[in-house]
């Protein structure tokens, strides 16, 4: 079936970047299109097929031959860790995706794998630590990554501090104070009774949310500026900044604030759309109608 073929291949591809690095470090390792590896092929496709119709015991067995064949393939490694993990079996699922990073402590998928069988938290994040290659530092890169995708924002921090200060490190702070300071907001909408806020980065957003519903957009743009500041990285004070331009028809500027703004933006969809928006707006003021629609076509498309 056409589907199977392009499953094969879309693999094989995958398999080829180990097994090269292998091939490369040790000497007369290299893999030939022989029966061996014929074997290992229909034994990993037959695997993914049967984890594919929840087949797990097949599955497993499929992918331990193969790592019978080559017992060194940190791919067999994180396949059989996803799958035991499928099959509820976490302990063992929890020590191949160990191996498979080891293996490969730069991988990002590795390591998203194993963080997610651990199920991180506060109680096991130093015993995580000391399992894994922490001298690595695209690893903690990665692992911040990881750790800010699923709002553990307290331990990604704590990843930070054992990184030196760099670009990453500050886009990465960035976003965590960014994304604590909107669920704080909403927290705050949602309590009974609350009326401080007190929190200056979430003050400073209402403040600025306030001068939009009162159209006071020459207030908008002194308070916006300051913001950017004190905050050069949190992209809310970027859209206020380019609200304020366009409402007083000053938009090559308006323009310029957005588009650097957008860089800020980490999985926010809903401000990533206000920004096109008035990146939209900026464009017509300027009386460039094509990039006012590219932008417009983006809100529609949901890209």
């Amino acid at each position: 079936m056409k589907w199977v073929y392009l499953l094969k291949m879309v693999f094989l591809m995958a398999l080829m970047v180990p097994f090269s690095s292998i091939a490369q470090e040790e000497e007369s390792a290299e893999i030939s299109m022989d029966s061996n590896t014929d074997t290992f092929q229909e034994l990993f496709f037959e695997a993914l097929k049967q984890k594919g119709i929840e087949n797990f015991d097949k599955a497993i067995n499929a992918l331990l031959k193969c790592k019978e064949i080559h017992p060194d393939s940190s791919v067999i490694d994180h396949e059989l860790a996803k799958t035991y993990q499928l099959d509820n079996q976490l302990a063992i699922a929890q020590e191949y995706a160990l191996s498979a990073l080891k293996d490969q402590a730069e991988n990002l998928w590795y390591l998203n794998t194993y963080i997610t069988i651990v199920d991180l938290g506060d109680s096991n994040f130093n015993f995580v630590i000391d399992q894994i290659p922490f001298d690595n530092n695209k690893l903690k890169e990665n692992l911040t990554e990881i750790l800010v995708k699923q709002k553990k924002y307290k331990l990604a921090e704590k990843v930070l501090k054992e990184l030196r200060e760099s670009p990453f490190t500050e886009n990465m702070t960035a976003r965590i104070n960014y994304s604590s300071a909107q669920e704080e907001i909403h927290e705050a909408t949602e309590a009974d009774g609350q009326e401080e806020i007190e929190n200056p980065l979430i003050a400073l957003m209402e403040t600025l949310k306030a001068h939009m519903e009162k159209e006071d957009y020459e207030k908008l743009n002194t308070l916006a500026t300051s913001a950017l500041e004190e905050y050069p990285l949190q992209p809310y004070f970027y859209y206020a900044k380019g609200m304020a331009l366009n409402r007083t028809s000053d938009f090559r500027q308006a323009s310029d604030y957005l588009t650097m703004g957008l860089d800020f933006i980490y999985e926010d969809e809903n401000l990533t759309f206000m920004f096109y928006r008035e990146l939209a707006t900026a464009y017509k003021g300027l009386g460039d109608a094509t990039m006012a629609n590219m932008y417009l076509s983006k809100i529609k498309n949901g890209s």
